[in-house]
């Protein structure tokens, strides 16, 4: 390579020259040989850091308009008039009957989550929201953003998710504007008692309280009441010239509902404090308002006799009221089974003696539910209570009593696998006299859940007392959770087995009657392919998280189906970056409403074939079980810590009660974005692509067959290959040889690099006894097995849709892996580099340069900004009387390692850390 600083293209060339280079030895790495050429550049002189960022820059610039063409894709048409030809295309039943009862069902419900997925900065997001949005996506309008990360707090999150909610409201709004000018051409007597519903809105941000200590009673409260307040304004806003007499009112409850925000804001640990912000809440107020239903029947009554125009927007608002309520769109609380499973535990078994899990602790929670009477309770109680679950219990009904009477509220309980659990949240519902606004919602996500999940909904629903709650609140809900589901199993198998749970609920209700009450399905999931979002395509990516096969389930049976999906954390409110990318995307719902199947469809034969799909699924789950057990996987996952991500989310990427050491890190102490995350940082969506090869094995034309023949095997196929085109085993193999001894022994040993020569020795010798390098070999060689299995069967199956730019993208990533490889060593390099200094705080020299193998670059640099300070008062800044020859020039100055080894890491953790975005952007989402 030339002295000359190279380009992108230059390393996009030498790349495809090394690549060639396997051919000769298949043991031949060319992202580590190219990652090597850079990092003796760097360390020569010939490469600064300078020109390694606007390396970076333009790679990361290459990721952002990837995204953004990525999203355009999913959803165009963006242009808003085509979307709205759509719409009335679709909208064009002659039966005025059929028109309302098809519009009047949502089309779906969608809940904006607090995943931690902010992967991109406020200014990112923006600039390439608007980019899909217009669809000129180019450097000089998708790159324009600075590339600084933002301080993410649950405000920033909770501010985001009504962002977004907010256009979603608009959207729907707009949807609902143009049914009623359908509905009033052509049946003008009837129209105005149209009540379309589009879409349901609903977030848990701020009231998801499993995993995290960080949100109180009173943080939950003051988001409900933040909500109240700006759907208020929003209302008065859209009414203030159809009908300023109700817009006043509303205006002043908006006013109202800020002064409470401003007082649930202050320190409420007082119970002077709680008193008077709970009286102040509770008391009777002229602008007081827990419940919209006198407003809609007011609405309504004037629209009746309304000019047309006028009548239109009144009908507009009742209805995004009826959705919406006084919030922002529905709530949902969630809590950790074993929280609620304590709470009981106080009451059904005080001496802690009875297995919750046994037939007794069943027959004794039947007799408390049925016994239960409603209990008053106030802010006292709430603010009081040391039970995590009975508290959200205690919160919901201060908000139903006092913030929002209409709006009914979800409770996720996570981790629920014991009917006595449900139960137990019936209980309290009960208890606090909630039972008729909340719909207790069991989470299926982990291995055993998925495994034994048909049993459970069997024995939840022969429960009478669950049976008679179904019917008060006139749905069973259920949620399924693909991101921990995808890395228990694997996304493939988790697919699977999520769909043959959705099924056996369709088979419960029908058996235990229930056919008469809806069936609220939440699946949720993430924008990633191993947290279950298809990238093929918007219609793989609506029908993947319930198959056509799983909505027949409940059609057949006659069970009207409420189907639910998740917008989670920067990634997925994405989707409504924009006024043109919310209507787009609540358009491709109208053209593909989730609830919809047909019926009449002859078997897939990927069902009918269950001697065959079967054992494929078993034997995928079986090779993705192997791997999350085994030791090989955990280390390697865990080789850099997460060190090689950005912080993408208020809530910890570890479980908080976690503090173990790095090289004892288990994977199950990270939560499913990060493993994930690192997973695609690697380069190998493991999660996705494992076991599809091995699991053909021995029958693979018969597995390819059927693959090729069943429409629900050839979804599976696309998204493997998806997954497979940015997949490479060699990066993972790469960044093993960073840990490799014999590597930096013998780095600088034809004399080229003498200036770095006792650095590499110090590693090599330091490396010696560390065991990443053979872990990576090991999970390289497992990984090129499979992958080779695998690539014999997809040559059986043909490519529906080949990527056209393909190529382009692997080289990209390939570039971009080996850029950071060589930062990696740079940053290896200075660590041991840096002169020896005592001992402080039980941290040596050994430790900060393990601090840096594994990233703990922000500890690191901590310890060595302490042992090196070049911050403290200069002579000068004293006013002594006595003079002073010292300090001179023999000082001590530590200026010179700052610049040399402290500052140069720094800013390569930097650079590497815009790389793990630009990988990402590559992907298409965090995690």
């Amino acid at each position: 390579m030339s002295a000359v600083a190279p380009g992108v293209a230059d390393l996009d060339r030498r790349l495809q020259e090394l690549h060639a280079r396997t051919a000769e030895t298949p043991l031949f790495n060319p992202v580590f040989q190219l990652g090597l050429e850079l990092s003796r550049q760097l360390e020569s002189g010939e490469l600064s850091l300078d020109a390694v960022e606007a390396l970076v820059a333009e790679l990361e610039c290459e990721g952002l308009r990837a995204r953004a063409a990525r999203l355009h894709r999913l959803v165009s048409p963006l242009e808003p008039a085509a979307n709205e030809q759509r719409l009335r295309d679709l909208a064009g039943e002659e039966d005025f009957a059929a028109f309302a009862a098809r519009w009047q069902r949502p089309l779906a419900h969608v809940v904006f989550t607090a995943h931690p997925t902010f992967l991109l900065t406020k200014a990112q997001t923006e600039a390439v929201a608007q980019s899909a949005s217009s669809g000129e996506i180019s450097e000089q309008t998708t790159c324009v953003a600075p590339h600084d990360r933002d301080h993410i707090t649950l405000d920033t999150e909770h501010e985001a998710a009504m962002a977004a909610m907010a256009r979603a409201q608009d959207a729907r709004d707009r949807i609902a504007g143009l049914l009623f000018d359908v509905a009033a051409a052509r049946w003008p007597k009837r129209w105005r008692s149209f009540q379309p519903m589009p879409v349901r809105l609903a977030s848990w941000v701020g009231y998801d309280m499993d995993g995290r200590t960080d949100i109180g009673w009173a943080t939950s409260v003051r988001y409900r009441l933040i909500e109240k307040a700006l759907r208020l304004s929003r209302y008065a806003a859209a009414l203030r010239d159809a009908a300023p007499t109700i817009a006043d009112r509303l205006a002043r409850a908006g006013a109202h509902t800020d002064k409470m925000v401003e007082i649930f804001g202050e320190d409420l640990t007082d119970p002077a404090a709680v008193s008077a912000a709970a009286n102040q809440l509770t008391e009777d107020h002229a602008d007081r308002l827990v419940s919209l239903a006198p407003v809609i029947a007011e609405l309504e009554d004037e629209a009746r006799t309304a000019d047309a125009d006028i009548a239109r927007v009144l009908l507009v608002v009742a209805a995004s009221m009826r959705a919406d309520g006084l919030g922002m769109g529905w709530i949902h609380f969630r809590v950790n089974s074993s929280q609620l499973q304590n709470a009981i535990r106080r009451r059904i078994d005080p001496d802690g003696k009875l297995d919750l899990a046994s037939q007794a602790a069943l027959v004794k929670m039947r007799e408390m539910l049925a016994s239960a009477k409603p209990l008053r309770s106030n802010f006292a109680a709430l603010a009081i209570e040391n039970s995590t679950a009975v508290r959200q219990f205690l919160a919901m009904a201060q908000i139903l009593a006092h913030v929002d009477a209409d709006a009914p509220i979800r409770m996720l309980v996570a981790e629920c696998e014991q009917p006595t659990t449900v139960l137990a949240a019936l209980y309290f519902a009960r208890l606090f006299g909630i039972e008729d606004k909340v719909d207790v919602s069991p989470l299926f996500e982990t291995e055993s859940a998925l495994e034994h999940g048909g049993r459970f909904l069997d024995a939840v629903l022969e429960e009478e007392a669950y049976r008679e709650y179904a019917r008060k609140r006139g749905r069973v809900s259920i949620q399924t959770g693909f991101s921990d589901a995808g890395r228990f199993v694997g996304q493939i198998p988790a697919a699977l087995a999520i769909e043959r749970l959705q099924g056996r609920l369709a088979e419960a209700m029908a058996a235990n009657g229930l056919t008469d009450v809806s069936a609220l399905v939440f699946n949720t999931h993430g924008e990633s392919m191993g947290r279950g979002a298809h990238p093929s395509g918007i219609e793989d990516r609506l029908a993947w998280p319930m198959s056509p096969w799983a909505r027949r389930r409940f059609l057949r049976a006659g069970i009207k189906l409420e189907p639910e999906v998740s917008f989670q954390g920067g990634d997925g409110y994405l989707f409504f970056g924009s006024p043109e990318l919310a209507f787009a995307t609540l358009t491709r719902f109208a053209e593909q409403p989730l609830w919809e199947a047909d019926v009449n469809a002859p078997t897939d034969p990927f069902y009918r074939r269950t001697d065959l799909s079967l054992d494929f699924y078993r034997a995928v789950r079986r090779v993705q079980q192997e791997h999350l057990a085994s030791a090989t996987y955990s280390r390697a996952l865990t080789a850099f810590g997460l060190g090689m991500l950005n912080d993408t989310g208020s809530r910890k990427s570890r479980r908080q009660s976690d503090l173990a050491a790095d090289r004892t890190m288990s994977l199950r102490q990270i939560r499913a974005i990060p493993h994930n995350a690192i997973l695609q940082q690697l380069g190998y969506p493991v999660n996705v692509i494992a076991g599809i090869g091995t699991a053909a094995e021995g029958n693979r034309e018969e597995i390819a067959t059927l693959l090729r023949d069943s429409a629900r095997g050839r979804q599976l196929v696309r998204l493997v290959r998806a997954s497979n085109a940015l997949a490479s085993i060699k990066t993972v193999a790469a960044y093993g040889e960073l840990f490799n001894s014999a590597y930096w022994a013998s780095r600088p040993y034809r004399g080229n690099e003498q200036h770095i020569a006792d650095a590499c020795l110090t590693l090599g010798e330091y490396l010696t006894k560390d065991d990443r390098a053979g872990v990576f070999r090991r999970f390289a060689s497992r990984l090129r097995v499979d992958s080779l299995k695998l690539h014999r069967l997809l040559a059986l199956v043909p490519d529906e849709a080949p990527l056209a730019d393909r190529e382009h993208a692997r080289r990209n990533l390939g570039v971009l892996q080996s850029i950071r490889i060589a930062l990696f060593q740079h940053m290896f390099l200075r660590a041991v580099m840096v002169p020896p200094f005592s001992r402080a705080n039980d941290i040596s020299r050994e430790d900060v340069i393990e601090m840096v193998f594994t990233l703990r670059i922000d500890e690191a640099l901590g310890q060595l900004r302490r042992a090196f300070p070049i911050s403290f008062p200069k002579i000068g800044d004293f006013d002594v009387a006595q003079p002073s020859d010292y300090p001179d020039e023999g000082a001590t100055s530590y200026a010179a390692i700052h610049r040399d080894f402290i500052d140069p890491l720094a800013r390569s953790q930097e650079l590497a850390l815009r790389i793990t975005t630009a990988i990402a952007d590559a992907f298409g989402a965090h995690g």
